[in-house]
C-alpha cells in the first residue's frame, strides 16, 4: 500500500441475518451484541440495513435498532445503510433521526437509498404510491433541510415546519447506491457517498466513484468528496477455516439465484451438487471474494482502497456461527491496528 496514504479506517455493516436453527429475534439481539463488540475493537461506524418481508435479512427498522444500540454504546458512530426513503414521509424520517441524535449526539449517520429493499408487492404495501421513487431527489433535499434545522422556502408546504428536537448537533446524511444514479445525486447535493460493492461484486464501482468525484459540488456540510465502499469480507485463523465458513454464504447466493431465499445454513449443511453454470458462477464469486486469513483479507482491502482512493471501508460479514463473525472482526481489527 502507498505509504503516503492515511491508514485505512474500518467500519461495520450488519444486516441481522437469519440463520437456520435459531429464531429471527436472535438475529436482532446478535446485532446489538456485535455493535458493542465493534466499538470495543475500535471500528469507526456501525451501520444497519433495512429490508422488508425478506426471510434472510430480518432488520426491518434501522431507526429502532439504532436507538437500542445508542443506549449500549458510547463512541462509535451509528447509521442506517440505509433508510429506503420512498417508503416514508421525509419529515417523519427527519424526526426519528433528530431523536436518535439527541440520544447519541454527534454520532448519527442517516444513510438513504432509493431501492425498495423488498419485492414490488411489499413495497406497495409500505407506500401505495407507485411513483414515490420518482420524487426521491426532492425528498432527499427536504430531509436534509429538516435534519439540519434549515428552513424550507416560503413557497414550500413545509415552510416553518421543523423536525424536533433541535440541538447543537445533527445527523450526517449519506447517499447509498450501487449505480451511477446515487453517485450523481450525492455529487449534486454535496453529500458523502457509499457504494454497495457487496451487491454488485464491485461491478460499476470505479465508474460511480469517478463520476461522484468529477461532478461533486461542495455543500455547507461537505467541502470535498467523501466516499466509502461496503464490502463483504470474512477472515479466520486459517485459509481452510475461512473457506469452510464461506460455504454458508456461497450456498445462500446460489440458492438466491434460483429464487430460493431462506435462513443461512451451517457450513456442514451448505454443500450441495451445483450445476455446471452454478459451478462457474461460484468459481467467479470465490475469485473476487475477500476471504482468507486476516493478512490476506487486509492486503486485498488495502489494495482496493488504494485503487479506489477511499480512506474507509465498511465490512459486512455473514456467518452461521455468531462467534465466527465476531472473530473475523477481531482478526481484521488486529490486522489494521484499530484502537478503541
Amino acid at each position: 500500500m502507498n505509504s503516503s496514504l492515511p491508514r485505512l479506517r474500518l467500519s461495520v455493516l450488519d444486516q441481522s441475518v437469519a440463520v437456520a436453527g435459531r429464531g429471527q429475534d436472535e438475529a436482532i439481539r446478535q446485532t446489538l451484541s456485535l455493535a458493542q463488540h465493534a466499538e470495543s475493537l475500535g471500528y469507526d461506524r456501525f451501520w444497519v440495513s433495512e429490508h422488508h418481508s425478506h426471510p434472510s435479512i430480518v432488520g426491518t427498522a434501522p431507526e429502532v435498532l439504532m436507538a437500542a444500540i445508542a443506549a449500549r454504546t458510547h463512541r462509535i458512530r451509528l447509521g442506517s445503510a440505509g433508510v429506503m426513503l420512498p417508503h416514508y414521509a421525509p419529515l417523519k424520517v427527519a424526526e426519528q433521526f433528530r431523536v436518535l441524535d439527541a440520544l447519541a449526539p454527534g454520532r448519527i449517520d442517516l444513510g438513504v437509498g432509493r431501492a425498495p429493499g423488498s419485492d414490488g408487492r411489499t413495497a406497495q404495501l409500505l407506500n401505495p404510491d407507485r411513483y414515490a421513487s420518482e420524487n426521491f431527489p426532492q425528498h432527499v433535499m427536504e430531509l436534509q433541510a429538516w435534519v439540519t434545522g434549515q428552513p424550507l422556502p416560503p413557497s414550500h408546504p413545509g415552510h416553518n415546519v421543523f423536525a424536533y428536537p433541535l440541538s447543537d448537533t445533527s445527523p450526517d446524511v449519506w447517499m447509498l447506491g450501487s449505480s451511477d444514479y446515487g453517485a450523481q445525486l450525492a455529487a449534486h447535493l454535496g453529500l458523502p457517498y457509499a457504494f454497495a460493492w457487496f451487491i454488485t461484486d464491485g461491478q460499476g464501482a470505479d465508474h460511480a466513484l469517478r463520476l461522484y468525484r468529477e461532478t461533486f459540488r461542495p455543500s455547507e456540510r461537505l467541502a470535498q468528496p467523501k466516499a466509502t465502499v461496503c464490502i463483504w469480507a470474512l477472515a479466520a485463523d486459517t485459509e481452510e477455516e475461512a473457506w469452510r465458513l464461506f460455504e454458508s454464504r456461497a450456498r445462500w447466493r446460489m440458492d438466491r439465484n434460483l429464487g430460493r431465499i431462506g435462513p443461512m445454513l451451517p457450513p456442514e449443511q451448505a454443500l450441495r451438487d451445483y450445476s455446471v453454470s452454478e459451478q462457474l458462477a461460484l468459481a467467479e464469486m470465490k475469485e473476487k471474494a475477500f476471504v482468507g486469513t486476516a493478512a490476506v483479507v487486509a492486503e486485498k482491502l488495502n489494495q482496493l482502497a488504494e485503487r479506489l482512493q477511499v480512506q474507509e471501508v465498511v465490512v459486512i460479514t455473514w456467518t452461521h456461527d455468531p462467534q465466527a463473525q465476531r472473530h473475523s472482526y477481531e482478526l481484521l481489527a488486529q490486522a489494521f491496528a484499530l484502537t478503541p
